[in-house]
């Protein structure tokens, strides 16, 4: 499967605005209903949708090659990628909707729903039929399933932003492994070229199998190739920086010496950051020496002395 870091991997330019007005709708699909097969990338499933309209006829099923599952006199389309029809389709979506809307179902692509597909091209139909936006149209469930898919990718999107902790290596490189639930990395991708544009930095999706990578110039998708699974995808030791466990013991110390126990609430800390997350974030690793306060601080008694000020007896 091929990985965009956003959708067609490219911007495109149009004059189109948002659709206020009522548009002319899609053609009618009157050929019997067929099962469509594509290669499981995003331009891949745009084709499709062209397909569907330049055939007339609607889809049965919408699969990815890897995982057809026809009956024993079924017999899929298989649609080659068409990097043309699919600008053609992502452009002609403005029509029907805005740009917000129409990125919401990138997202939604990425949720990796069994029936995403078909989802999206019901939704696409919907609006198409409609000849205007339809984002506010609850009362369907494809537009209510298309919502709520796409605020879960946003809270995947901004928890991974906020939880990715890097381990530097011995050549300089940043390296930090995570496991989402769905398929974010194109989604974190400007974050991080942005936050951390002046060092190098891997963060690969140990799921998914694929990674982003950024070399001080650009960041681009790297895929890696294995012959079976592997159980372990952490960095070995004798690869990372030799002060790299200086740098973790320094980061947990800082989160100990912020925390304020009397404040303990453990509810409210797993509903901001749940506990799947935790094996990627350092400060929830168990401490490889105990926490002791500090010792140089004082307290100031009520007209005593200030600290560090001498007293008469020690002059």
């Amino acid at each position: 499967m091929s990985h965009s870091l956003s959708p067609l991997n490219q911007p495109r330019n149009t004059a189109v605005g948002p659709a206020a007005a009522r548009r002319p709708g899609a053609p009618q699909l009157t050929n019997p209903a067929l099962d469509y097969t594509y290669d499981g990338s995003f331009e891949g499933l745009l084709s499709v949708l062209f397909q569907i309209y330049d055939r007339k006829a609607a889809p049965n099923s919408i699969q990815p090659v890897g995982a057809v599952q026809g009956g024993l006199f079924v017999q899929p389309v298989e649609v080659d990628t068409d990097e043309t029809a699919a600008a053609r389709v992502w452009d002609g979506l403005l029509r029907y909707m805005d740009k917000d809307a129409r990125t919401r179902l990138f997202h939604v692509f990425l949720s990796e729903q069994p029936d995403r597909e078909l989802l999206l091209f019901r939704y696409a139909d919907l609006a198409m039929r409609a000849g205007r936006d339809i984002s506010e149209h609850y009362a369907d469930d494809n537009v209510r399933r298309v919502q709520r898919l796409a605020q879960q990718m946003y809270r995947e999107k901004h928890r991974m932003e906020a939880f990715v902790r890097f381990e530097k290596t011995q050549d300089g490189l940043f390296h930090a492994t995570i496991d989402p639930d769905f398929d974010v990395l194109p989604l974190i991708a400007p974050h991080f070229t942005k936050r951390y544009a002046d060092q190098r930095w891997l963060i690969f999706d140990k799921r998914r199998r694929y990674g982003l990578y950024y070399d001080l110039t650009r960041t681009d998708v790297v895929e890696f190739e294995s012959a079976a699974p592997q159980r372990n995808t952490s960095v070995s030791a004798t690869v990372l920086d030799e002060r790299e466990p200086l740098f973790k013991l320094l980061w947990q110390s800082y989160f100990d010496h912020v925390n304020i126990p009397e404040r303990k609430n453990m509810k409210l800390h797993r509903r901001h950051m749940p506990l799947r997350y935790w094996r990627y974030l350092s400060e929830k690793q168990p401490r490889e020496q105990p926490f002791r306060p500090i010792q140089n601080k004082r307290p100031v008694q009520p007209g005593g002395p200030a600290l560090g000020a001498s007293t008469a007896a020690g002059e």
